[in-house]
């Protein structure tokens, strides 16, 4: 399977060239993108070994640019490079912050751990697939199975956003087993851990695997219906119930939602996937550093990439809500915003970013660097200015 390989090894350059020696993803990415354009392909499940092979090529030059020396070939040296990059990772400016913003202090967590592990492959040929589900819907709370993912595919397709995932529920038609083995995984770790899942999973030639689980980011509505749900099934006790939903969260009860009768008034610019409720309104930013730069002098900014990174992280914190063109409920974004309580729109394909002129085209409208936007995380929908917003009414599950 050539194709198979040489698609693992170019993931495997760009992930090692952006973790371990610090090159900038974005040319990796332009290489990439450039490479799509020239076999006429839109998706990088669709190019040609010879269009590997090349990628291959200028993605290790790229890495020798930065580094001035031969990208390592000694599986050996590779490992080790990797585990000192993981350790260095610790002091990143984003796991800094993030400690700070979470009040991790040193007797929590004074240092990181790494693990070995043998690797599946989600992207040997359409009989393989990868994906991210949750046991139950992380904006909402409801009792049901919601996530995306992607036929030959990595991980980090899904989780990064490059690639906009194909409901969960879709999977049941393409891979039966798969989704059978998922549903009953899903029901026995949920069980299990006495909390919802984050799950990550991989088909290597219908051969179905779990990567991980975690406790689900969930909103603040989510958790507080899943906390009444899980009383009534027995799954938590009542002190369980109170005690598992943190106090900032709660907050973002008290966040406004979109005055419905004035949105006629404003200018729909486009619809994306609703990922993280609530209203937010605030200036337009496309840089991450202009985003923390001016959320830290208290201006209220609107964060919008083509996709997020998790070195994005940082500017989530001083962004009153986040836009992207490119991911699922899945992707980076989406999970992060949630966990924040930050309204959150992704897979937003009508915005045409456009980074090196500060700008974004919708259905015919341009919005530039320093106009005013509203996105509504409830619904998805993107408004040109600011619009009104109301107090948000308290459900049944809270009055509980």
């Amino acid at each position: 399977n050539p194709r198979f390989a040489w698609d693992s090894y170019r993931r495997f350059i760009q992930l090692f060239g952006k973790v371990v020696f610090g090159v900038n993803d974005e040319k990796f990415d332009s290489v990439l993108k450039a490479s799509k354009k020239k076999q006429g392909v839109t998706d990088d499940s669709k190019l040609n070994v010879d269009s590997l092979k090349k990628i291959v090529v200028k993605y290790k030059k790229i890495c020798e640019n930065q580094t001035k020396r031969k990208f390592p070939t000694n599986p050996n040296e590779q490992i080790q490079l990797a585990i000192d990059a993981v350790f260095r990772s610790w002091m990143g400016e984003r796991a800094v912050v993030y400690r700070e913003k979470n009040n991790i202090t040193r007797d929590i967590a004074s240092g990181t751990a790494v693990n070995c592990q043998t690797m599946v492959f989600g992207n040997m040929g359409n009989d393989s697939a990868t994906g991210v589900v949750f046991t139950r819907n992380g904006q909402n709370g409801i009792k049901e199975i919601e996530g995306e993912y992607l036929l030959n595919a990595q991980g980090e397709d899904v989780v990064a956003g490059v690639r906009t995932g194909k409901d969960i529920s879709k999977l049941q038609k393409e891979m039966p087993k798969s989704y059978k083995e998922l549903f009953a995984t899903c029901k026995k770790l949920e069980k299990h851990f006495r909390e919802p899942q984050d799950i990550e999973f991989t088909t290597e030639q219908g051969k179905f695997y779990i990567l991980q689980t975690r406790t689900a980011k969930m909103s603040a509505f989510a958790l507080i219906k899943t906390s009444v749900d899980m009383v009534k099934e027995k799954l938590i006790d009542k002190n369980r119930a109170l005690t598992r939903i943190p106090a900032q969260q709660l907050e973002a009860l008290l966040h406004k939602t979109i005055d419905y009768s004035k949105t006629k008034d404003f200018r729909q610019l486009a619809n994306g996937i609703a990922a993280s409720p609530g209203a937010a309104s605030g200036i337009a930013v496309f840089d991450v550093k202009r985003a923390i730069a001016m959320g830290e002098n208290n201006t209220k900014v609107i964060l919008i990439r083509i996709e997020t990174k998790p070195e994005d992280v940082p500017a989530f914190f001083s962004s009153e809500g986040i836009l992207t063109s490119l991911g699922g409920k899945s992707s980076h974004a989406a999970i992060v915003s949630r966990g924040m309580g930050k309204p959150c729109i992704v897979g937003c394909s009508e915005l045409k970013v456009d980074y090196d002129k500060r700008k974004f085209n919708a259905n015919g409208t341009t919005i530039l660097e320093g106009d005013t936007i509203t996105i509504d995380g409830s619904t998805g929908t993107v408004y040109a200015g600011i619009v009104p917003t109301v107090a948000p009414q308290v459900t049944k599950d809270f009055e509980t």
